[in-house]
């Protein structure tokens, strides 16, 4: 049965599971991310105005579209997600895996999980060199995927 809290979810407390990535690789998680972005889909329009009626024009429902997923973290040094998307740019050979993200509540059990399908990394990049500041290094790694389901 579905459950029903009458306040919203914290959006702080999440966890990300990849298939072929485990979870901890040399003593460090692999998969922990500070932020993630681009959950979402979009419905595609067309208007389609039939001859002799002006008062409107028919809209028709063109494929779903979705955002590329965006997942910011410090930087890992050795992150097998980082060596799949090497192997990419290297060998320009590309392999998909599952990716879900789980939203949590206070006891660690998800509230919400939605299970990205065929999904890759088609953009890896990093910010925080700065000679003047002394925050840490953060990377981002931005995935491609076929389309989505929610799970719960």
């Amino acid at each position: 049965m579905p459950r029903f809290d009458s306040h919203p979810p914290v959006g702080f407390h999440f966890s990300v599971g990849i298939e072929g990535i485990t979870s901890e690789h040399q003593g460090v998680p692999d998969i922990g991310f500070q932020e993630i972005s681009g959950i979402g889909a979009d419905v595609g329009m067309e208007e389609y105005r039939e001859g002799g009626e002006n008062r409107f024009a028919h809209r028709l429902a063109n494929p779903v579209s979705y955002a590329n997923l965006v997942m910011k973290r410090g930087m890992l040094m050795n992150s097998q997600v980082i060596q799949w998307f090497q192997k990419e740019v290297e060998s320009f050979q590309f392999k998909t895996y599952g990716l879900t993200v789980y939203l949590l509540d206070k006891d660690h059990a998800p509230l919400e999980a939605w299970n990205f399908i065929q999904a890759w990394p088609i953009k890896w990049s990093v910010e925080g060199l700065n000679a003047q500041n002394n925050g840490l290094m953060i990377e981002s790694i931005e995935f491609c995927y076929q389309y989505y389901k929610r799970l719960l």
